[in-house]
This record gives structure tokens, sequence and C-alpha cells, in this order.
């Protein structure tokens, strides 16, 4: 084909030429100026005289067409214009055929559709498999998720050697677990006492006392003997008024009993005396001190981790009863509770306290309950 010439000039909004030639086929012919040049059927139709085709360098005279042949074409012709793509030798909407009206090759329209047309199919293909590929990922993860759960607990799920787990012997620094403490919920109902005397503590009158634990508790009399004598003898004890003394005794008269019981056993004693422990608290009963085995070695919230305070709470509260103390109440928010309250109860704002008297040998009082 021959080379075209360069297009004669715009008429925007003017009325077009007159043409010659089979539409659709640009054919030589002398155009209005005088000018030859291409004067393909269309060009002039509604939707051609569109803001950048009277640009410079489009349609001016003298001015070669871009070069639509270059490799800047694979994403956008210079001058931010890209060459409207032909389908089927029109242009969208049926205006016009596919080459422009600079005098690009023909053709060139129909490769760039091609090109266009593949790049589509590229997104396209990449578009499906990216779903393709989550779909197989999210079946991977379930089915890895129902092996897991069906999986025998003997199957090995991880490949190496194990490493010791945190909260295993081996661990140097994991704190080995204790057992529970054991409290039976009633023991044999027959009781060991120590079968030793002990020595007289403090000055004043002289109350003997024996010591006796449950069968069946598990627990050591001898132990248990021990910790009462240390709690009598201590100079916060009831020797720090110089009223009372005390002495264990192992057999002959005596003026108290202190017993370690299991909870049904102290149900069982206190019941007889008309009171009500329900497995949970201590009671005074006529010469006995009964003290329950499950707050022994449990305690209670206020003396969490403190079981030497507790110990002595229960103790010295019992015993006062059995020298003639009634039960007593916080005298104020913040100070000593009277070893006579019920702390077991509540402090009432006071601060836990499981001596009748202090480091000074003042008497710890409070307002007496009626």
């Amino acid at each position: 084909m021959p080379p075209p010439s360069a297009p004669g000039p715009s008429r925007p909004g003017g009325p077009p030429p007159n043409r010659q030639g089979p539409p659709g086929h640009g054919q030589p012919n002398q155009s209005t100026n005088g000018q030859p040049g291409y004067d393909p059927a269309g060009y002039d139709q509604p939707g051609y005289d569109q803001p950048g085709y009277d640009q410079p360098g489009y349609d001016q005279p003298g001015q070669a067409g871009p070069a639509y042949e270059q490799p800047a074409y694979d994403e956008h012709p210079p001058g931010g214009h890209r060459p409207p793509p032909a389908t089927g030798g029109r242009r969208p909407g049926g205006r016009g055929t596919g080459r422009r009206a600079t005098g690009t090759v023909e053709g060139l329209s129909d490769d760039l559709d091609r090109e266009f047309e593949g790049a589509r199919r590229s997104r396209l293909r990449g578009v499906i498999m990216g779903v393709t590929a989550v779909v197989v990922l999210v079946g991977l993860g379930v089915g890895g998720m129902l092996v897991w759960m069906f999986m025998p607990p003997s199957a090995p799920v991880t490949s190496g050697p194990r490493k010791p787990s945190g909260d295993r012997p081996s661990d140097p620094t994991a704190e080995p677990k204790q057992a529970p403490p054991y409290v039976p919920a009633n023991g044999t109902g027959k009781f060991i006492r120590s079968q030793s005397a002990g020595r007289t503590v403090g000055r004043g009158k002289l109350m003997r006392y024996m010591v006796e634990v449950e069968g069946g508790l598990k627990q050591s009399p001898t132990a248990f003997t021990r910790s009462v004598d240390k709690i009598l003898a201590d100079p916060r004890g009831w020797t720090a008024g110089g009223r009372w003394a005390f002495r264990r005794v192992d057999s002959g008269s005596y003026d108290f009993v202190v017993r370690l019981a299991s909870p049904g056993t102290v149900d069982k004693i206190c019941g007889r005396y008309g009171m009500t422990t329900e497995g949970e608290v201590n009671c005074s009963a006529g010469k006995q001190v009964v003290v329950n085995l499950k707050r022994w070695l449990l305690l209670t919230s206020y003396y969490k981790g403190q079981p030497d305070n507790y110990h002595a709470l229960t103790i010295n509260h019992e015993v006062g009863h059995r020298l003639g103390f009634g039960h007593m109440t916080c005298p104020g928010p913040g100070r000593p509770a009277p070893v006579m309250q019920q702390q077991i109860f509540g402090l009432k704002g006071c601060k836990i306290n499981g001596w009748p008297f202090d480091s000074r040998r003042r008497f710890l009082s409070g307002p007496a309950v009626q």
C-alpha cells in the first residue's frame, strides 16, 4: 500500500467534506483544501470530535501521526493517549473503522486488540488461579483440622525430640504440684492420747490439759501435741496476763482436752451440746476443745498461707471459752481483731490476730457480743 499523506486541517463542528469511496476503506482523494490524504468514511461522524483528537500532531497539516508501532504502546502511547481498540474492523458502538485519521498502519488496531484481549485473558487466568489457590489452602486447613481431631492419642503429631513440659517434675523451674490434704469425712471415732506429760508454763491458776487425735486421719498425735504445747506456752498467749498456767498431763484429772477430729466426728460431739458445726467449724463443748481437721489443714480465706497464725487463733479461741471468755467483736478499723472474735465469719475492719495479748502483754479486747 502506498504511504499515506498527512491529513487535512480539522473542522471542529463544521459540516463533513465530500467523501468518495466505499465505506470503511480509505481511498486517495483530493480534500477541499487541495491536500491529498486519506478520507476514510466515518471519521467525521458524531463522537470523533471529542477532546484529544484535535490535539497537535493528530490532524494538523504537515504533522506525522504517532508511531503506534513503538514498544511504549505495550503500556500507554506517547502523550497519554491509547489507540482505541477495533472490534471487527469498527470502533465500539459501530462508529467508524479501526484506523485512526493520522494514517496508522492498516491492521495495527487488530494487533492491539489481540494484545489487550490477551492481557485480559491473563488477568482472568490470574484471578482464577488465585481463587483456586485460596480454595485449596482452605480445604487443606479444614482437612488438617479434621485429621488432628480424629487422630488417635498415640499418633505422633510432631517430629523431633519432645521438650519437657513446663509442669513436669523434670523442669527445674517448675514447682511440683502438691496433693490436696487428706480430709476424710469421718475418722474411726476413737482418739489416741499423747503418752507423755509436759512441763508447767506461766504463773497463776494451773489448768491441766490432755491432747488427743482421732484415728483414721493420717495425722501424727506427736506433731499435733507439739503444736498445742507451743501455742499455750507463747508469751502472747493466755499466760501473758499472769492469771493462768498450763501443764499437759496424760492421765488423772484434767480441766480440758484438746481433740483433733474429722468433720463428721466434730458434728457428733458438738451436736450433743446443741451446737451446729455443719462439718466446717470448731467448737468448745463441756471440757472438750474440738478442732476440725478440715479447718486445721485448709485454714480460712483470711489466713490463707499463714497456718501458724490460724492454728494459734483456733487453740486460743477455744481455750478462751474454757477460761470463761465469751465472743467479742472488732474494736475499730485497722486494729487487731480480738482472739475471741469469730474471725471466720469476717474481720469487720480489723486485722487478723491469733493471740489474746500483744508483744507488750496488753490484752486485745473488743466489745462483747450479746
